[in-house]
């Protein structure tokens, strides 16, 4: 009779815990990044009564054999495991809350280790460091230079002030038409600005005249600027209007002040064809369609894209990368164990986080604007409520029960 109210004590005992871990999650049903746990049982002891028997005659025999006789001395956890199932995401807005849709997790530093997180709720200090809005842990990544990542992994930074260089004009593309039905002497310009490698602006232009039939020749001038060559030439055209040569000019020239000398590949179109200047008798609408130059600029907004890059915009209308977010993989992600703060850290059944990049690696990617909810399922959970509460109910009526026939067997002598 004593079985009964151990194993029903157990049983009070691990239904009380398994209400403990419902608790729990139904307390973090809004908690940013939170896995539930779930909680498995098992049956702890049996004592052997009776050890089983052979049938005493031999397969063939009379009679057969007999199976053991066992009482089981109540219950155990077996588990308490943690649900990686992914949370719905919620759109937010903040481009510096991130949302992960795969079983990476981000990585944050507090100085000393790493540690690791679902929630992505970030945001930017004083320092230009992403944190975590939580504790100011410093998410990880790999900063770039000049647009170019590096291959090291530290702080992420976006230093609002930082400065793009500016580049040189190096190539300047024509396009539209010359009017074959211009009369000899007709003269037509078109103009652009171009950038030296201090990102100082000087007025390109190209003057056009006819000089015969199919035949413009062409003089170009640089304000600011002492021109050296390549500023003069003929463009000649075939009879169905295409460019017969040449396809480009070099243009050098030295701008006034500081900066070195600079050659610009100022390109007509492709021989025989009418991808860049044509002669049609239309009107005229010849003129520099584009530039590879621009001044120097600086950083005003940022953007995450699915692969974690940071992408910054600058004053100057160019966008360069500033680094690239780190994600961490587990060989076995319900292994790692939990902390404070939406935080986890590696266990010896999780194994070492692997750290890559979305890409290079990790088969993950990062919704920016957005952040991952909760996997709590509220239904299944006070289902599970319901039936913990009955087979805490049960228990304890077993615990009754016993009392009351111990009560009677004492009561025997009288």
């Amino acid at each position: 009779m004593m079985r009964s109210l151990f194993a029903a004590v157990s049983g009070l005992r691990n239904h009380q815990t398994r209400m403990d871990v419902i608790g729990n999650n139904i307390a973090n049903v809004n908690t940013i990044g939170y896995k539930a746990n779930r909680v498995t049982f098992e049956e702890s002891l049996s004592q052997l009564v009776q050890s089983a028997s052979r049938p005493p005659g031999g397969p063939s025999g009379g009679v057969g054999g007999t199976n053991p006789i066992q009482i089981g001395l109540g219950m155990s956890i077996s588990s308490i495991d943690q649900i990686f199932t992914q949370g719905n995401l919620e759109a937010t807005g903040i481009n510096t809350d991130l949302a992960i849709q795969g079983n990476s997790f981000f990585v944050v530093s507090d100085g000393g280790q790493n540690l690791f997180t679902r929630a992505g709720n970030f945001q930017v200090d004083s320092g230009g460091r992403l944190t975590l809005a939580t504790n100011g842990y410093v998410v990880q990544g790999r900063s770039a230079t000049n647009g170019v990542l590096s291959q090291t992994i530290g702080d992420i930074r976006l230093p609002f002030g930082q400065k793009a260089p500016a580049q040189a004009t190096a190539n300047a593309t024509i396009a539209g038409n010359l009017d074959a039905s211009a009369p000899i002497g007709e003269i037509r310009q078109t103009s652009i600005v171009i950038h030296d490698e201090q990102g100082g602006e000087h007025d390109m232009t190209i003057e056009f005249t006819k000089t015969a039939a199919n035949t413009w020749d062409y003089v170009a001038t640089v304000s600011d600027a002492t021109v050296s060559g390549g500023d003069t030439g003929t463009l000649t055209f075939n009879g169905d209007g295409s460019l017969a040569g040449p396809a480009l000019t070099s243009l050098s020239f030295t701008p006034t002040g500081f900066a070195a000398a600079q050659t610009v590949d100022v390109s007509f179109g492709t021989v025989g064809d009418i991808d860049g200047i044509s002669q049609f008798a239309s009107p005229t609408t010849v003129l520099v369609r584009d530039q590879d130059g621009f001044p120097m600029g600086d950083l005003i907004d940022f953007g995450i894209d699915p692969t974690g890059t940071v992408q910054g915009s600058f004053t100057n209308g160019e966008t360069l990368i500033l680094g690239q977010i780190a994600l961490a993989d587990f060989n076995n992600p319900e292994g790692v164990v939990r902390l404070t703060d939406n935080m986890f850290t590696s266990s010896a059944n999780s194994g070492d986080a692997v750290l890559g990049f979305i890409g290079e690696g990790s088969q993950s990617f990062i919704t920016a604007g957005a952040l991952e909810m909760s996997n709590v399922d509220l239904a299944q959970e006070f289902t599970n409520m319901i039936t913990t509460q009955r087979g805490f109910q049960s228990n304890a009526r077993v615990i009754t029960t016993s009392d009351e026939m111990l009560q009677e067997l004492v009561n025997l002598r009288r």
